[in-house]
């Protein structure tokens, strides 16, 4: 794992593309502040650029450099939820600007994945994860669900856990609102 963390963070640093396991499904990363490497993204996936994708952070304490606003209560979800959770923050910024939604949202999902974590603590930045297929396709459950045109356009796919076939889901987006109020997305 410590080689393919090391070729991971060199290849996020150069701006590059990754195929990477996350605390869900299999993703497709970049590093969130490069706006050049986010449109690859949209170009690989065939998405318009106008759906936004969600980021990974590890750390918490980290969200109000993202986020103008935080509400309280994502604190609160935050540090009471067990499953990967996905929450809409208003009021992205730092972030590259084609990758914050048209109302100035980020989704922002915490990993608690062992190599999703190393990964974002040695990269010190947040990264893109949205699943690894074309846009409209069925999200790949493993790795070898993905499709060779994904794997043909990235610039590093890391090796760690593509053996592995243990049943996964994607995680259950909130969207928070004013006043605290919780919209459901996907449960």
């Amino acid at each position: 794992m410590h080689d393919d963390l090391k070729k991971a963070v060199e290849t996020l640093k150069a701006g590059g593309i990754i195929l990477y396991p996350t605390d869900t499904i299999w993703g497709i990363g970049c590093d969130a502040t490069n706006q050049e490497a986010v449109k690859r993204i949209y170009e690989i996936k065939k998405r318009e650029d106008s759906k936004s994708m969600l980021i990974l952070m590890e750390n918490p304490a980290l969200l109000e450099r993202y986020v103008d606003d935080v509400p309280d209560v994502a604190w609160d979800l935050v540090e009471i939820t067990t499953t990967p959770l996905t929450v809409i923050y208003p009021g992205a910024k730092n972030l590259a600007k084609n990758l914050i939604a048209e109302d100035g949202s980020i989704g922002i999902r915490f990993t608690k994945e062992q190599f999703t974590s190393q990964l974002l603590q040695r990269f010190r930045r947040p990264m893109v994860s949205t699943s690894a297929n074309v846009s409209g396709e069925k999200s790949p459950a493993f790795f070898d669900d993905i499709s060779e045109e994904i794997k043909n356009k990235m610039d590093y796919i890391v090796q760690y856990r593509q053996d592995d076939h243990t049943a996964a889901k994607p995680s259950s987006i909130i969207k928070l609102g004013p006043g605290g109020k919780i919209d459901i997305i996907r449960k």
